[in-house]
């Protein structure tokens, strides 16, 4: 017995060092000239830099592109040129030793596709510089073709493109092209937009360009008569334009129909991109960063147009982002007394509100309670307090404010829950509330 248990026992050590040995030979059967000095990985892509070293492609690109190092990481010598040159010998034998080594699990890496480079992306933009003076529109749309065929292709090609300035020659093309009138140039003009959004966020160079008035026309023209897909590039072009400059928001709103395509792009959706857009761009109108006069008139043409009738109803279901956006809109919409009227009036916005706090996301939570702070001051400054308040009450605002106190807000925000708090705590007793619904699933922040 004692001698069948020392057998078992030597089974099992010889077992254990026979793994341990395997473990060695699979970790020691990566030669280092194989590996990135950078991850200690099998390289996949291998490129040599200036200084001679060869790394894969990926890390030593997130090296130089992401974390914006120009010196070499093994050497730290300054690099003569940013661009890596695949090295194709240690790729090759990289292939050999991967079919050698099969057997431990090495998998034959790929031929890496050949990516771009700078003298590449700059060649065709030379050539839509070339078409453009020579209004060449064809041209031009088959090379901007070119140009988001690439950049579809890797986040890689996509960093050589904006780093050679696509989006400055493309918003020079588009603002060319914009001030000639005819009817020809709208395929390529939508064609470049779409090439554009690809390319986001642009520089400051870029958005003089399509900040242009002539551009703005133009992009509000496609807004109005556009194919589908140029309208949605347009908006988000438009989107991006707006958020950062005050001067074009003024001239973006005396621009005629504008403010309608606008409002039209919300009422008849074209997809839940263009939808995000549309109102991302109404928001930075409405806000109050526009002087005080000008957002007066602004908003008065929005509610004009059912804006805020159309809030109201996509806030019953919609996606967080939309919901976020048009709940932004719509406390916009009620900084003036003639937009706290019409949402005072309709009998969706105050079930709404409520039921978005703290269900959707903190930025919700906050401009519902924002809209309903100023609803309530206009109830007051109309003669009508209670009216609001036992509305809000029987759908459990009461509860959700209190709750909103004690697992955290802003002190804006909280400012503003108590104030209403104060002004309904002596209505609560005469209504029955609340939706245990509401607070289903709900998660404090702390």
């Amino acid at each position: 017995m004692l001698s069948a248990f020392k057998n078992r026992r030597a089974k099992q050590n010889a077992n254990k060092m026979k793994k341990l040995v395997d473990v060695e030979v699979d970790q020691a059967t990566i030669p280092e000239l194989f590996r990135c000095p950078i991850s200690l990985e099998l390289m996949k892509d291998p490129v040599i830099l200036s200084t001679g070293v060869t790394y894969d492609r990926e890390s030593v690109e997130k090296w130089i592109f992401e974390d914006g190092k120009h010196t070499c990481p093994v050497t730290g010598v300054a690099l003569a040129s940013l661009d890596p040159v695949p090295n194709h010998t240690i790729r090759r034998m990289i292939q050999e030793w991967c079919v050698e080594n099969k057997a431990f699990g090495f998998d034959r890496i790929p031929t890496p596709r050949a990516p771009i480079g700078s003298s590449q992306v700059s060649e065709i933009l030379s050539k839509i510089v070339s078409m453009r003076v020579k209004g060449n529109a064809e041209g031009v749309r088959e090379l901007v073709g070119k140009i988001k065929d690439m950049a579809k292709e890797s986040e890689r090609d996509k960093k050589y493109i904006v780093l050679n300035g696509s989006a400055r020659v493309l918003s020079e093309t588009f603002q060319a092209f914009s001030c000639i009138e005819s009817q020809e140039n709208t395929g390529v003009l939508e064609e470049i937009l779409s090439g554009l959004t690809l390319i986001l966020p642009f520089d400051q160079e870029t958005k003089s360009g399509l900040g242009s008035n002539q551009s703005l026309r133009t992009i509000v023209k496609i807004l109005k008569v556009g194919s589908l897909s140029g309208r949605r590039n347009a908006v988000l072009v438009l989107k991006e334009l707006l958020s950062s400059d005050q001067t074009k928001l003024q001239e973006f709103a005396e621009i005629e129909g504008s403010i309608e395509v606008l409002t039209k792009l919300i009422k008849e959706p074209i997809d839940p991109t263009t939808t995000n857009a549309s109102l991302l761009a109404i928001y930075h109108l409405v806000t109050p960063s526009t002087s005080f006069n000008q957002k007066e008139t602004l908003i008065a043409r929005f509610l004009a147009m059912g804006l805020t009738e159309k809030l109201t109803e996509m806030l019953v279901d919609c996606t967080r982002g939309v919901c976020e956006k048009a709940l932004g809109v719509l406390e916009g919409l009620c900084s003036i007394d003639e937009g706290l009227e019409k949402a005072y009036a309709n009998a969706l916005t105050v079930p709404v509100l409520v039921k978005k706090l703290l269900r959707v996301s903190d930025i919700s939570t906050e401009f519902s309670v924002s809209i309903l702070w100023k609803l309530s001051k206009y109830e007051k400054s109309i003669g009508d307090e209670e009216g609001l308040a036992m509305e809000a009450l029987q759908v459990g605002a009461f509860q959700k404010l209190v709750l909103l106190l004690q697992v955290g807000s802003s002190l804006h925000t909280k400012e503003k829950a108590g104030d209403l708090l104060k002004g309904w705590n002596l209505l609560r007793g005469r209504v029955e509330c609340i939706e245990s619904m509401d607070f289903k699933n709900l998660k404090r922040s702390f």
